[in-house]
């Protein structure tokens, strides 16, 4: 196991079997100003979790006994280790996606990025959780793009950050012809509004609808969470219900292009 020397602006522990990749994220992130600790094995990791604790933990999906989706469950039944946020380090893919949703990740990046691309990621999911979920500003202008633009893996991943913190408050989208609420009591899902669309229907809209959006913003705006229940299903569940749909549009329009 190494450790950088510098000071940092957080610790990061990478667990990755492939100790090459991981020296070449490691420097990268080190040049973000973090404190990086690397463990090419996994139940090692876990033993120095209690008096060296990481920020976060990006763990590889492949290792050959515990994996990122393996650790989450262990992580989060311990009190002593349930805020450390775990990304998983794995393909890219709605399938890969789906898996780190279902398994309780906080993130899910592609290795095929490269560790430059990966550090920066990193460094902007911590500062998102940090700041309290304000990726963008809602701007009052008519430009309303933020930078880069709002994907599949944006909007179920601030939903995801804002379920696991157990935040009350609400979530604003804007994005293309999309202007939807999603309102949270103590990381629950309770509400949601698009159009005429209430409930479980709009929260599916939206976040299909982010999917295809060339550019939008979305702010998380912490207090009062109306008592109205509309929404009745977990977040999980609608990410993967959602991320399923755009899957199956996506595969059905590939079809009648080639026939």
């Amino acid at each position: 196991m190494t450790t950088s020397t510098a000071a940092g602006i957080g610790k990061i522990l990478i667990i990755d079997s492939n100790v090459f990749f991981a020296k070449r994220l490691a420097h990268a992130l080190e040049q973000q100003g973090f404190e990086v600790l690397h463990s090419p094995d996994t139940a090692y990791a876990m033993t120095m979790l209690e008096w060296n604790t990481p920020d976060a933990i990006v763990c590889a999906t492949n290792m050959r006994e515990l994996g990122a989706y393996e650790i989450v469950p262990i992580l989060h039944g311990d009190a002593k280790t349930a805020h450390i946020p775990i990304v998983a380090l794995g393909e890219s893919g709605e399938k890969s996606l789906m898996a780190a949703f279902r398994a309780g990740c906080d993130d899910c990046v592609d290795r095929k990025l490269g560790p430059e691309n990966i550090a920066a990621h990193l460094r902007t999911f911590l500062r998102s959780r940090e700041e309290g979920f304000h990726p963008t500003q809602m701007l009052e202008s008519s430009v309303t793009a933020m930078e880069g633009s709002l994907s599949h893996l944006d909007l179920p991943g601030v939903i995801q950050m804002l379920q696991h913190s157990r935040q009350t408050g609400s979530l604003h989208i804007n994005a293309g012809d999309t202007d939807g609420i999603i309102i949270f009591d103590g990381g629950q899902l309770t509400h949601a509004e698009s159009g005429e669309l209430i409930g479980d229907d709009a929260v599916l809209q939206i976040v299909k609808n982010c999917n295809r959006a060339e550019t939008g913003v979305y702010k998380f705006i912490h207090g009062y969470a109306p008592s109205t229940r509309t929404v009745l299903r977990s977040a999980t569940e609608l990410m993967l219900q959602a991320l399923r749909e755009i899957d199956e549009e996506e595969h059905g329009n590939e079809e009648e292009v080639l026939f």
